[in-house]
């Protein structure tokens, strides 16, 4: 049995390592790489896919630009268009020829990616920070209005890209988006933001 003792040793040693190194590679990218990496996303375009409270799908493309501003373009056949800017956000309901529903982008907690300068770090911000299946998860909330329900960012690395975000709402109900490929570095003209512009489109 003697000689078999450096053997087992040292395979115990090996086996530790191992388990060190899968511990490591199981590490979530740091806060600080996340938010550099959201700061810098000062544009974005993509195809995504829309998983509803209810069950149903949509898809469509989305367009950012940081800070404030987003659109969603629904594709046939909701056509439906989702626009945020100014502080406020707008749904246009293709099926309704009414004003469309407004209410303050703050009331989201996807303004806390919207945002002028993103720090996940900041105190009370962060719930949740967890690496699951080779993504980053980070769960956050608006520190001063909680209440408004929270966003899970889910990051994959090498490259780090934002990859789907779950917002869960005052009442507890989720809504998935799926991003596809991020575009970036685009010169959007503030007129695709604009809420005013496109209700008066509407009138024509």
């Amino acid at each position: 049995m003697k000689r078999f003792r450096p053997f087992l040793a040292a395979a115990a040693i090996g086996l530790a390592t191992l388990g060190s190194s899968l511990a490591a590679l199981a590490e979530p990218i740091p806060l600080k790489d996340l938010s550099a990496y959201l700061n810098k996303l000062t544009t974005a375009e993509t195809d995504f896919t829309q998983v509803n409270a209810d069950g149903s799908v949509s898809v469509g493309k989305l367009m950012i630009k940081r800070p404030g501003r987003v659109r969603f373009e629904y594709a046939p056949p909701d056509k439906s268009l989702v626009l945020a800017s100014g502080g406020q956000v707008a749904i246009f309901d293709a099926k309704s020829n009414q004003p469309p529903e407004q209410y303050p982008l703050k009331r989201t907690p996807l303004n806390l990616i919207l945002g002028d300068n993103i720090n996940l770090g900041k105190a009370r911000m962060v719930v949740g920070h967890k690496e699951v299946d080779k993504t980053t998860r980070v769960i956050a909330q608006d520190p001063d209005t909680p209440e408004y329900g929270t966003i899970e960012l889910v990051f994959t690395a090498n490259p780090l890209a934002l990859r789907q975000w779950i917002i869960t709402d005052d009442l507890g109900q989720q809504t998935t988006v799926i991003l596809g490929q991020l575009a970036t570095g685009q010169d959007f003209p503030p007129s695709m933001f604009s809420i005013t512009n496109e209700v008066d489109r509407r009138k024509r």
